[in-house]
């Protein structure tokens, strides 16, 4: 599973520091990139692989002042399904798991970003992400795990190049 990510800065574009933009998109798509070019030897070699990539309903919508972020995350969504095109011959699976706003500490410090770069509360900008989903609640990361635990069993043998959100209905992004 592809799972390191940073969540950058919070700013316009017209803002971003350029090193904090190359910052995320090293450690969010080229970082998945080497990892899983590594792992393909090895994946070759066995009778049922499953690459699992998380994206995030941020590369599925986009989000306000997040641009590294949201494009690092739509990059992966289209390496997933590339992955899922060439190594397919080799029956091996590539999806890609779009999370929306998860629950835990990291959501609470990115809606504290969001309330200083928008000049609002902590709490306007929670009931804004909420607002845009039709489940009012972050999702569990419990949840997150079961759906990979699927993908990579046979139970989800069938199911390859593929983008799963869980998000709670997201509508958009916040």
């Amino acid at each position: 599973m592809n799972n390191a990510g940073i969540s950058g800065p919070t700013a316009s574009v017209e803002t971003v520091d350029p090193h904090k933009w190359e910052e995320v998109l090293t450690v969010d798509l080229v970082g998945t990139f080497n990892v899983t070019r590594l792992a393909i030897p090895h994946l070759k070699k066995s009778s049922a692989g499953s690459i699992i990539t998380m994206s995030s309903v941020g590369g599925r919508f986009g989000y306000p002042n997040r641009s590294p972020y949201n494009v690092a995350k739509a990059g992966l969504i289209g390496f997933a399904q590339t992955l899922a095109i060439e190594l397919g011959d080799y029956n091996i699976r590539s999806n890609a798991i779009a999370p929306g706003a998860v629950g835990g500490q990291r959501i609470e410090n990115v809606l504290q970003g969001r309330a200083k770069a928008e000049g609002k509360s902590v709490e306007e900008e929670r009931a804004s992400a909420l607002s845009t989903q039709d489940l009012k609640r972050f999702v569990d990361p419990k949840d997150i795990a079961s759906l990979c635990v699927f993908l990579a069993s046979d139970a989800g043998k069938s199911i390859s190049g593929q983008v799963i959100p869980i998000d709670n209905g997201a509508l958009m992004a916040s």
